[in-house]
């Protein structure tokens, strides 16, 4: 039988802070979580974990391969160490999923934070709602922006940020206050940055988004663009990728095809023929958005609210003669221009984001305002589009919906898919005509929505059944939020009894709908990068079937059927086991911005032959780009795809199954010891039953699926009564004795010691240094002729059944001596793993040193340059005026010179302060090491 020192010993093993160089670091956290835990997870969070110089890191998997597990793997460790200050910001409509994964994936606390929450806190006594520390706080962007003081004030162990390509653009320092002010707010913290796409428009994204986590990793933004945009070459990229590795980890769906089994991508395409009425309202309706004057749309923003406008067009009658009309209002009412931007808005959920990524308009000189009678004679143009759309009502799109669900179950179902689609549109009007026309065509009650609001009756009466279900455990469910948690029940709602989901933007970004296997382009995005999106919420790690992508096409439209050609062809997104190809994405990640693009084509050309021409150049630039530099550049700078990658993926596979598979035996032994007689234990089971209150057993299952298939308690050690039993060891007092091991085949190891007697002393070790803490048993033994016992031979005992004797005498001083150097030789290793990270931040203070060098030089060659030209000017001045203008432009020019180089030794002299900040910090942190010692236990053994 097992002893109370075994039990001790186990019970300190399973509560230590292990080093996080290996998966074994992350054992404790592993044995807590209820996820199937793939390799490419543990190494995205071994990544996050390593360095305690670290201010953070950007996790940029591509979509569906769970950087959700991977946050909450690193939380989870973040938690175990009690460093419990979290703020996770993310997408609103995504707060409740992220609390929910948390929950009841990791048994994480959390607290959904917005302003009648924040208020009820403040009541109960909390100055900063933000400051609770006893729970992971999750918060919108919009709520962070607006309390961005309270965000600040809190010394924050870790800030994780969702979705974090809406940050991208902060490099730009000109509008967007609501980036700006997000990032200025975190700015202290160290960060946990995930996107699956770092890149959107251009490398300087990139820039945006390690600037986030580190203003000391690069230059300035013009330095960067002199070194790695402006002169992109193998190297250049190479020198790029090598700075990159300490901040960015990036995995693609084709290196973990050895690990996860991939289902396929099928599509077809729902072709539909448009009537008589809507060919003329198009046709009306691009003419009127091709003229040079209009007074509707604001100037500076008519390329955007123009290519949202064709949007609408495409999607219905109804969106687009709802949101004219609007327009029409503003110039009868004299509206400002910002009304404009507000009635597109309305039915364009993601209009902010788009208007984000395009900017202002750079379109030259505004047009001369109009007159009266233009603006007449545009305002009843606009009221003829409006009754025109009107007088169409069901349009042929919708119905070709009805047959295309047919289609689209027919021949999903045999395959074993469940009967559930998602079918996405861009316009909430259009959202709402084929809610009405899916309800009165056989599919009423079935049909669920989600957009920005969901203020529609039936979603409020989702929202209601589902607080009616979860009524007894309504504390544990809710979030603290409506928005939340009535997305949260239009999903649940789709998943158990629902069959479509009509589904506008918010719901193509970090939604998991994995049990949905259709996915319908009903409106089909422009830009790649949104439709990966969207079939990534379907088409995703766990995906147990073939998606189904559905496609509608006007195919009588030349424009509509370029466009689709450049996007199955060209992007490959549609079908196969990863759909589209990273680096093809990056196509558009270049300078080539496909949606710009597009609506240039549109709003320029006026035939059909010069459509097909605008789109053959745009196919020849695409082909270019695809074949040549961006597919080279960001495989070099992001995608590491080779046979190491492979390798230590492996690794990680079979030492976090080794790990979790040691943690559980030792919990289910320390359980065994616990117990005694008052459990059952199966044999050669990870189970045991103990009585429950109505005299039936209740199981307690240390694997959690088999715990959610059987209906048993899933028990791990992080709480509960793995953790109760845990405690209940560790503060177990025992007096040295002589305990008497009975030797075992299972340890041979131990074999050359039978017959041998010895002293055994366990000492819990902990060690504090730069910000981190980490802890170790050291298990000193010897025998009695003062032989050293291997640590790993000696630990093997406890593996043994054993019986307690008497009391033993003190322990030899050998045992302190082996001791001292097994404790010297743990710090030694410390030292040596930190030294590593030290040398990795020294050299990207010096990195940056030379990117302050290339863009300062860029620009004083700029003005030797400019100073040269105007010497000539004034060498070939005729007059005294002219050589008088000149001399003073060339004293400008010079002081230019002279203060750009005094500007340069002065950030060469802070970047040299802060190289020494590092070094002295560092020198303080290594002597002020904090090293806790506590004896567990020390025995005396016999080995029998």
């Amino acid at each position: 039988m097992k002893t109370s020192y075994h039990a001790k010993y186990w019970a300190e093993m399973l509560t230590l802070a292990r080093p996080q160089d290996d998966a074994a670091g992350l054992s404790r956290s592993l044995a807590n979580a209820r996820v199937d835990l793939q390799p490419h997870q543990i190494d995205a969070a071994l990544f996050a974990l390593r360095s305690p110089f670290s201010k953070g890191v950007l996790l940029a998997d591509e979509v569906g391969l769970g950087k959700t597990i991977e946050a909450g793997l690193v939380l989870s460790q973040k938690w175990a160490e009690r460093r419990r200050r979290i703020l996770l910001i993310v997408p609103a409509t995504l707060r409740k999923q992220w609390q929910g994964e948390l929950t009841e994936k990791f048994f994480l606390p959390t607290q959904l934070l917005e302003t009648r929450t924040a208020n009820l806190l403040r009541k109960e006594g909390r100055a900063n709602p933000f400051d609770l520390g006893d729970r992971v706080v999750i918060a919108s962007y919009q709520f962070v922006y607006a309390n961005q003081k309270a965000v600040h004030d809190v010394a924050w162990d870790l800030v994780v940020v969702d979705e974090a390509h809406r940050l991208r653009n902060v490099y730009k320092n000109t509008g967007a206050k609501l980036i700006q002010g997000i990032v200025d707010a975190i700015r202290p913290a160290k960060k946990l940055l995930l996107t699956a796409t770092p890149l959107q428009n251009s490398l300087l994204e990139l820039y945006g988004l390690v600037s986030i986590l580190d203003d000391e990793v690069f230059g300035s933004a013009d330095a960067f663009t002199e070194r790695y945009v402006a002169h992109a070459d193998e190297d250049t990229s190479a020198h790029l990728r090598e700075r990159l590795a300490s901040v960015c980890k990036r995995t693609l769906r084709k290196q973990v095809a050895h690990f996860i089994p991939f289902t396929n991508r099928r599509t077809f395409t729902a072709d539909f023929l448009p009537s008589a009425a809507e060919v003329e309202l198009y046709d009306l309706v691009t003419e009127y958005l091709q003229r040079d004057k209009l007074a509707a749309l604001p100037t500076t923003q008519r390329k955007l609210i123009t290519m949202v406008l064709r949007k609408l067009l495409a999607s219905s009658s109804a969106a687009i003669g709802a949101t004219l009309g609007k327009l029409a209002k503003r110039l009868r009412d004299a509206l400002p221009e910002e009304a404009a931007e507000e009635a597109v808005g309305e039915d364009f959920e993601g209009l902010d984001e788009v208007e984000d990524e395009w900017g202002d308009d750079d379109g030259g000189k505004p047009p001369a305002p109009p007159t009266r009678a233009e603006v007449a004679g545009e305002i009843a143009d606009l009221e003829r589009f409006v009754a025109l759309a009107a007088s169409i009502g069901r349009d042929a799109k919708a119905d070709a919906l009805l047959g295309a669900l047919d289609k689209a179950f027919a021949g999903a179902i045999p395959l074993g898919a469940r009967r559930k689609a998602v079918v996405f549109t861009e316009s909430t009007r259009t959202q709402q005509r084929l809610f009405e026309l899916l309800t009165q065509n056989g599919y009423d009650g079935e049909v669920v929505l989600l957009n920005g609001t969901n203020t529609d009756p039936g979603s409020k009466a989702t929202y209601e059944a589902w607080k009616k279900r979860n009524a007894p455990c309504w504390k544990d469910v809710t979030s603290g939020s409506r928005t939340a948690d009535t997305k949260a029940a239009i999903v649940e709602e789709l998943r158990d009894r629902g069959t479509i989901l009509l589904a506008t933007e918010s719901a193509a970004e970090g939604v998991n709908l994995q049990f949905c296997s259709i996915v319908v382009n009903y409106d089909l995005p422009w830009n790649p990068q949104r439709i990966e999106q969207r079939i990534g919420r379907c088409h995703r790690y766990g995906q147990k079937c073939d998606v189904l992508v559905v496609n509608f096409l006007n195919r009588t439209n030349a424009a509509d059927q370029r466009v689709f050609d450049l996007l199955s062809q060209k992007f490959s997104l549609f079908e196969g086991v990863f759909g589209a190809s990273d680096d093809v994405l990056g196509a558009v990640e270049s300078g080539v911005d496909l949606e710009r693009r597009i609506a240039e084509i549109l709003q320029d050309c006026r035939t059909t032959e010069d459509i097909q021409a605008g789109f053959d150049a745009l196919q020849r630039e695409l082909d270019d780009v695809i074949r040549a530099r961006m597919a080279d550049t960001k495989q070099a700078i992001l995608d590491h795809f080779d046979q190491e990658v492979t390798d230590r993926l492996k690794v990680h596979r079979d030492k976090a199954r080794e790990s979790l598979d040691e943690v559980q035996r030792v919990l289910l032994e320390l359980a065994r010891h616990e117990l005694q007689g008052k459990a059952r234990f199966v044999d050669g089971e990870p189970c045991f039953f103990l009585p429950g209150d109505g005299g039936d057993e209740v199981g307690h299952q240390l694997q959690w699926e088999r715990a959610e298939l059987e209906g048993h308690v899933f028990f791990r050690p992080g709480e509960g009564l793995g953790h109760d039993l845990i405690e209940q060891a560790r503060g177990r007092l025992l007096q040295r004795h002589e305990v008497v091991f009975q030797y075992a085949p299972h340890a041979s190891a131990l074999a050359d010691m039978r017959g041998q007697s010895g002293w055994l002393e366990v000492t819990r070790l902990a060690t504090d240094v730069l910000d981190r803490r980490e802890e170790s048993l050291i298990v000193a033994a010897c025998t009695d002729d003062g032989t050293p016992v291997p640590p790993d031979v000696a630990v093997r005992l406890f593996d043994l059944d054993a019986d307690v004797r008497g009391p033993a005498p003190t322990a030899p001083a050998a045992i302190d001596a082996i001791r001292g150097a097994l404790e010297a030789e743990r710090v030694h290793d410390l030292d040596t793993r930190n030294e590593s990270h030290f040398v990795e931040e020294a050299d990207k203070l010096e990195a940056r040193q030379d990117d302050l060098r290339l863009g300062i030089d860029r620009e004083i060659k700029a003005l030797e340059k400019a100073m040269g030209e105007v010497r000539r000017e004034k060498a070939r001045g005729k007059s005294l005026a002219e050589k008088l203008d000149a001399e003073r432009r060339l004293r400008t020019l010079q002081d230019q010179h002279t203060e750009k180089k005094r500007r340069y030794f002065e950030e060469q002299d802070t970047i040299r302060a802060q190289h020494d900040a590092l070094i002295r910090q560092t020198e303080e942190q290594l002597r002020d090491r904090k090293v806790e010692r506590k004896n567990v236990l020390t025995l005396r053994f016999t080995l029998t």
